[in-house]
């Protein structure tokens, strides 16, 4: 008998979230017409949509500066996270040693130390992209620390039994083993990319064509353009939706056909 469509688990995850954000968009604007709610207050998510529409040219621009960083930023952590988290895992003392000291960087606010980064590297991108990269960093290291450690100790005996080279337990056992944790990381990360690349373009706080959707925010702010605060945030939010989504399908294909986290979806 197959399942009606309403009642697929998949069906489910989409449609509900959809409807009630409908609902709750319906009622906004509702609630801004009925009571007249001034825009410089909250505006209508229709006069969200035409100011969007007509700062498109501007505010894509931005996004793209954000996306740049941010995608920059979400390799380097991913990047400098493993090699990390594979130096940690081969010995106790060293991962007793520098695991405290990426704690510290981690529990760091970047708004704190973002200054002295763009101070000490000239160019703008690049400084935006150690920020970035700082705040999305430790979720990497930390899940993919976890992943290796966490081995089936019957698997690790059987792998010892065989006289496996550490190489061999490395490939076949270890790696397969923190895959899970390694792409629970890439979701979070990649979020974290994200926040780093805003929050280090307004400490930054340059224009031009370089500049990102912070920025937009800013002068919007600046110039009580209310809409126009709303449409930036709209497209920063819409970009941190895309890059959980792309993670998740990344670690469903990834994981799907082999681990029980993915095959029950």
């Amino acid at each position: 008998m197959k399942t009606p469509l309403l009642h697929h688990p998949d069906a489910i995850r989409i449609v509900s979230p959809v409807l009630l954000g409908i609902f709750l968009l319906g009622f906004w604007q509702f609630a801004c017409v009925h009571w007249k709610i001034p825009s410089f207050l909250i505006p209508a998510p229709s006069e969200i949509v035409r100011t969007l529409i007509g700062n498109w040219p501007s505010l894509s621009g931005a996004l793209l500066v954000t996306l740049k960083i941010t995608l920059l930023a979400f390799l380097f952590a991913t990047l400098l996270g493993v090699c990390i988290a594979f130096l940690l895992v081969q010995s106790r003392i060293v991962e007793a040693s520098l695991f405290p000291y990426a704690i510290l960087l981690q529990v760091t606010p970047i708004v704190a130390i973002a200054p002295l980064i763009i101070i000490w590297v000239k160019l703008q991108t690049p400084a935006l992209v150690i920020c970035a990269t700082l705040v999305a960093l430790f979720p990497i290291v930390s899940n993919t620390v976890l992943g290796l450690r966490s081995v089936n100790p019957g698997l690790a005996n059987l792998f010892r039994i065989n006289r496996a080279t550490r190489w061999q337990t490395l490939l076949r056992l270890r790696i397969p083993s923190a895959l899970p944790y390694f792409f629970g990381g890439l979701r979070i990360s990649s979020g974290l990319a994200l926040i780093g690349a805003v929050v280090a373009e307004f400490v930054a706080g340059t224009g031009g064509s370089g500049a990102g959707l912070a920025y937009q925010i800013l002068q919007a702010g600046f110039q009580l353009d209310i809409p126009l605060m709303f449409a930036a945030l709209l497209l920063i939010a819409a970009t941190g939706v895309a890059l959980f989504l792309a993670m998740a399908w990344l670690s469903r294909f990834g994981l799907g056909h082999w681990h029980e986290s993915q095959m029950g979806n």
